[in-house]
C-alpha cells in the first residue's frame, strides 16, 4: 500500500507565539517513536535563509525543524519563500528557486490563490507519499481577516487537506486567553471545527494559577488545552521562537549545535504537552 502520511497543523494566535519551534519539537518526539516525519510550511516570508546541499533556498526554520526530523532539508518543506526587499516588495522563490519580484498586492491578488496554492498542494502530496507524519506550521495568526481569502499558509490549506489544528498561544506577551477565543471567533464555523485544542506557550511560575482559566476556556470553547510549556532558553534559529529574542543577543549558531537544543527542546515539549490526545488528533 502506497504511504499517506498523517497530518497535525499547529497555527499561532500571532507572530512570535511559537508555531515554529513547537513544529521543531514535535518532529523531533516522533521520529523518537519511530515515525518518518517531515515539517512542512507552505508559505514562509523570511530574510533568514538556508542553501541546500543542491543550492536551493527555503528558510532556515524548516531547515531547523528537518533536523529535528532527522531529515535532510528539502525545499518542498517551504515550497514558497519570500523574501522581504522593502517598499511592500519581496523576492518570491518557488521550490528553491528565484521566480519573480512582486509587490505584496499582486502576491495576493495574482499569485497566491491562482498559483501559489496548487504550489504548495503539491509539494505537501509528494512529502505525504514519503513519510509517516507532516507536521505544518502556520504562518501569523488565522485570524487576519483583511487577508483571510488569501492565507495559504492556514485555513485554507488545513481545509483543502483535512488537517486538525492545534493553536498555540503566547502567555509571555498578556492577553494569551482573551487571543485564544479571539481567534476562534474570527474564524469561520467550518474552519473552527477543524481545531482540536490549544497550547499555552512561554509560561513562568505555578502552573496551578493557570486552571480557573483554562476550565474557562475550554467550557467557552468546547475544545481542549493540550498543554502549558513553560519559557526555556534555546537559541535555535527560528522565526517564530519560544524565546523573546529583545532579551539577548543572539546570532545563528553553526548547525551542528542545534541537535543537542533541538533534544531539550522535544524534552520540555514531552513534559508539558498531552501526548496521547495528540496522538488522537493526529490519528496515529
Amino acid at each position: 500500500m502506497a504511504r499517506r502520511a498523517k497530518l497535525l497543523m499547529v497555527q499561532g494566535t500571532s507572530s512570535g507565539a511559537g508555531k515554529s519551534t513547537l513544529v521543531t519539537g514535535l518532529c523531533r518526539i516522533y521520529s523518537d517513536r519511530g515515525y518518518i516525519v517531515s515539517p512542512f510550511k507552505s508559505q514562509n516570508m523570511s530574510s533568514k535563509l538556508y542553501l541546500t546541499k543542491d543550492n536551493l533556498k527555503m528558510a532556515q526554520a524548516q531547515a531547523v525543524q528537518a533536523v529535528g526530523a532527522r531529515k535532510q532539508p528539502d525545499p518542498r518543506m517551504n515550497p514558497i519563500l519570500l523574501k522581504p526587499l522593502g517598499d511592500y516588495r519581496s523576492e518570491v522563490i518557488i521550490n528553491g528557486r528565484f521566480y519573480s519580484e512582486m509587490h505584496a498586492r499582486d502576491y495576493y491578488e495574482k499569485f497566491a490563490l491562482k498559483q501559489g496554492l496548487q504550489l504548495a498542494l503539491k509539494a505537501l502530496d509528494g512529502l505525504r507519499r514519503e513519510n509517516d507524519l507532516v507536521i505544518i506550521e502556520g504562518a501569523g495568526s488565522p485570524a487576519e481577516i483583511n487577508i483571510a481569502r488569501y492565507d495559504i499558509a492556514n485555513m485554507l490549506l488545513a481545509e483543502k487537506v483535512k488537517s486538525p489544528v492545534v493553536i498555540v498561544a503566547d502567555i509571555e506577551r498578556g492577553g494569551c486567553f482573551a487571543s485564544i477565543i479571539g481567534t476562534l471567533q474570527l474564524l469561520k464555523i467550518k474552519h473552527r471545527a477543524l481545531v482540536k485544542g490549544f497550547l499555552v506557550n512561554k509560561f513562568r511560575g505555578d502552573q496551578s494559577l493557570l486552571e480557573p482559566a483554562i476550565k474557562q476556556i475550554q467550557r467557552l470553547t468546547k475544545k481542549r488545552v493540550l498543554g502549558v510549556i513553560p519559557k526555556i532558553d534555546i537559541v535555535l534559529p527560528e522565526e517564530d521562537s519560544l524565546v523573546d529574542r529583545m532579551e539577548a543577543i543572539r546570532e545563528d549558531l553553526p548547525e551542528d549545535t542545534w541537535d543537542w537544543q533541538i533534544g531539550l527542546l522535544a524534552k520540555t515539549i514531552r513534559d508539558n504537552v498531552d501526548l496521547k490526545i495528540l496522538d488522537r488528533i493526529a490519528d496515529l
